[in-house]
């Protein structure tokens, strides 16, 4: 103990002292955050005082933040050639005082992704989105990745994906993003993607079953079934069924299924009460493509209701999401008449 007084580290009561087997440390952004290695655990709030706070200003002169092999946040001091873990922004800390919430929710329509996410590190965590090359799934992708997600872009058009990549990686270099091929409307290549991804032996943390196609006129894909059912539900409920195993195993985890407030203006049972499957993949002469979107955005939200039930014991939790009505995105580019639409909508709903 006295040599420990001696160095100036011994136990304190001070509200600021650390208690032993605590470390400080920051995330990508900015934010404080505690570890206890004595339990190999960490938090927000500092374990003494309770209090959550972030770095104040950039790095000092000659310093670069960079992330190593676990993900974990480090410093080079350039100058002096040498690196730490431990931040030399600590000593110029700003408690952070989170305003309590009101009667009011705490997020709503005008909340962004990157307000969402702000303070959360989700550095290690494995993420696929289906669409993510462009609208709402692009979005979803770039905040994850900026917020040190390792985030897979399954895109139809690879060329596309990896431009999206590129778009990401200009505003992070070093965000961690990768485009892979998936074709919804190919049971087979829904097959493909699914061995690629277990290849690469990684978890899977998060999947967003984001893809989707609106407005479509009827068409078959190679599986024989009308394409908008077999892109918007089909081929995510065969995706998630191939890759389901790797969810366990990465527990918790979580599926988000991107649905929509249309689902409530359609029907898919028999004047019986029974499920009538001529409506989920109709013939050409009853098909209407706003009732074939409506209709596989109902199955989306009972798979993702049913997926929930099977898996939460298992740590896989299943949600399904409306995003909010007529997005300008480039779900409406099937017909002038819905671009029109969203075009004079625009004005009123969230952007991307």
């Amino acid at each position: 103990m006295a040599a420990l007084k001696y160095a100036g580290l011994e136990d304190t009561d001070s509200e600021e002292e650390l208690p032993p087997g605590w470390e400080e440390r920051t995330t990508k952004d900015g934010w404080v955050y505690y570890a206890n290695h004595l339990e190999e655990k960490t938090q927000w709030e500092h374990p003494k005082s309770g209090k959550r706070k972030r770095v104040a200003g950039d790095l000092p002169y000659g310093w670069e933040q960079e992330t190593d092999e676990n993900g974990q946040v480090y410093f080079v001091d350039h100058i002096n050639k040498r690196t730490t873990y431990l931040d030399p922004r600590l000593a110029f800390t700003v408690e952070d005082n989170p305003v309590k919430p009101t009667t009011r929710q705490k997020y709503d329509g005008n909340s962004t992704a990157m307000e969402i996410l702000q303070g959360r590190d989700l550095s290690g965590k494995v993420v696929i989105i289906t669409g993510a090359n462009s609208g709402i799934g692009f979005e979803t992708a770039k905040s994850l990745a900026l917020h040190g997600a390792c985030v897979i872009l399954a895109c139809r058009s690879l060329a596309r994906g990896s431009e999206a990549v590129q778009r990401i990686l200009g505003e992070w270099h070093k965000a961690k993003v990768e485009a892979m091929t998936l074709d919804l409307a190919s049971l087979q290549s829904v097959q493909h993607f699914a061995e690629a991804f277990k290849s690469k032996n990684l978890p899977l943390h998060i999947l967003i079953c984001n893809a989707a196609v609106f407005g479509a006129p009827w068409s078959l894909t190679e599986d024989g079934l009308e394409s908008t059912f077999q892109v918007n539900h089909l081929g995510h409920f065969y995706l998630v069924q191939l890759l389901q195993e790797v969810l366990r195993q990465s527990s918790p985890a979580r599926v988000v299924v991107v649905s929509s407030e249309s689902h409530r203006f359609t029907e898919i049972k028999d004047s019986s009460g029974k499920l009538d499957f001529s409506l989920l993949s109709p013939s050409k002469k009853d098909y209407w493509a706003m009732l074939a979107y409506n209709r596989s955005k109902l199955c989306n939200i009972l798979f993702s209701n049913e997926l929930n039930r099977r898996l939460s014991p298992h740590g896989v939790t299943s949600n399904s999401v409306h995003p909010g009505n007529m997005i300008y995105s480039s779900l409406h580019r099937n017909w002038w008449v819905y671009t029109l639409l969203f075009t004079l909508a625009r004005p009123f709903t969230k952007s991307m």
